[in-house]
């Protein structure tokens, strides 16, 4: 499941960091009302609540019972009320009808995190074993994903409040000048990419193999709003040549004629985000779009989606430093001029033409954690680099996120690529 490391067999550094994660979780959710904490807007989100009582189940699931012999499960029905998607554990709540879930409390829910996160610390005391320690890391891997989440569906669910309520006040920011788009060009041989041990990684993320890349290009930042709506006043949403059949389906089907939250006003475009809803920024990176809107902006731009293996080559090189969930802003911020690649991490996640499948010579974990990945590997594509509602120690060069393509509720954006073959 994971690679192990020095870190997870110092049990006071896991304690600290254990504490932080979990602390930054309670921190997340401090600015919602005990409404806020219950809603579901949708089937693919889950309420905030959930979010802190699914976290908390998986140390309980995965880590106390099997470690601990005086250990005793807070609830005997919470296995069943917060189990995500693991069959090998048991039955479970629909995921649809997580928000039905009045009971128990979220004050509950908080006795539940404050009785695991005790009983955690008391494992702490003993002597951690590489695996244990690499599978507490794989918890808090685990529950920075869900941070995320909580972000992103709580978004969902006060776009569809007519209020437009702020998650968070904006602050200021400077202006920012426009940045001409660039091009950062790779020679064709064969790369090795996937993780190569040291530090943790989840198991979709090797075994590290050979590719053969031919010559390509990528652009030097994201995508901006105001490219996307250049893209959106060509007729973008309603010329069927530039989409693939499902992607026109979909939008067909959706009504789709912008990006996930925009709304078209009087003086201009404008969008839901974290900070309530204003103007959009035409230099700031689009997001919350589909695979199909990205593929589709590609093709209008005689560009296409960077594979996977192009995008981890790209920034092979490059440290994870961006605008993550740690910055505070939580929205992307428009790209800071200078020479190379610029946003690899943070801001968005970026799609790639890259449907997501098994690295030659993948084998999920034994037993209900092989489940954690591996099941997942069909009908979805492969998003690199991270976001500005991602914590910074989650993300690396050979992350591998993955969403079904009509999915837009992620900060999702686009980066552009191109093949850079000779002419015949």
């Amino acid at each position: 499941m994971l690679q192990e490391s020095s870190m997870e067999l110092e049990p006071l550094r896991l304690l600290s960091r254990f504490s932080q994660v979990r602390d930054r979780t309670i921190a997340l959710c401090a600015p919602l009302s005990p409404e806020d904490l219950l809603v579901q807007s949708m089937p693919d989100a889950s309420p905030a609540k959930w979010h802190m009582a699914h976290t908390s189940w998986f140390f309980e699931t995965f880590v106390l019972i099997p470690s601990l012999e005086d250990y005793r499960p807070f609830h005997v029905d919470f296995s069943f009320l917060f189990n995500s998607y693991y069959n090998a554990i048991g039955e479970r709540v629909a995921r649809h009808r997580r928000g039905l879930m009045t009971r128990p409390s979220s004050a509950e829910i908080i006795r539940y995190r404050e009785h695991v996160d005790g009983s955690m610390k008391q494992l702490f005391e003993q002597m951690i074993s590489p695996s244990l320690g690499g599978l507490v890391e794989l918890g808090l891997q685990h529950e920075q994903q869900h941070q995320e989440l909580i972000l992103t569906d709580i978004l969902h669910a006060l776009a569809q409040n007519p209020l437009k309520p702020v998650y968070q006040p904006r602050e200021p920011v400077e202006l920012s000048e426009a940045s001409p788009l660039g091009w950062v060009e790779f020679e064709a041989g064969v790369r090795s990419i996937g993780h190569s041990g040291g530090g943790f990684a989840f198991d979709n993320e090797g075994p590290r193999h050979r590719v053969f890349l031919e010559p390509f290009a990528v652009a030097d930042r994201l995508t901006t709003n105001g490219e996307f709506v250049q893209f959106m006043e060509d007729g973008g949403y309603q010329r069927s040549e530039l989409w693939l059949s499902d992607g026109w389906a979909t939008r067909i089907s959706q009504g789709w004629e912008a990006p996930l939250y925009w709304e078209r006003s009087p003086d201009g475009w404008k969008s839901m985000g974290l900070s309530g809803f204003s103007s959009i920024d035409l230099l700031a990176p689009v997001t919350h779009v589909s695979y199909y809107e990205a593929d589709a902006f590609a093709r209008w731009s005689g560009a296409r989606l960077a594979t996977e293996a192009e995008w981890e080559v790209a920034c092979e090189d490059q440290s994870v430093v961006g605008n993550f969930v740690e910055s505070g802003r939580l929205e992307p911020v428009v790209a800071v001029p200078s020479r190379g690649l610029r946003q690899m991490f943070g801001d968005a996640w970026e799609w790639t033409g890259s449907a997501y499948l098994a690295y030659p010579g993948y084998r999920p974990a034994l037993g209900a954690l092989g489940e954690y990945n591996g099941k997942f590997m069909c009908n979805q594509f492969v998003l690199r680099g991270g976001s500005c509602a991602s914590p910074r120690t989650h993300l690396r060069a050979t992350y591998r996120n993955f969403f079904p393509p009509d999915a837009r509720w992620q900060f999702s954006g686009i980066r552009l690529a191109r093949s850079c073959m000779p002419s015949e």
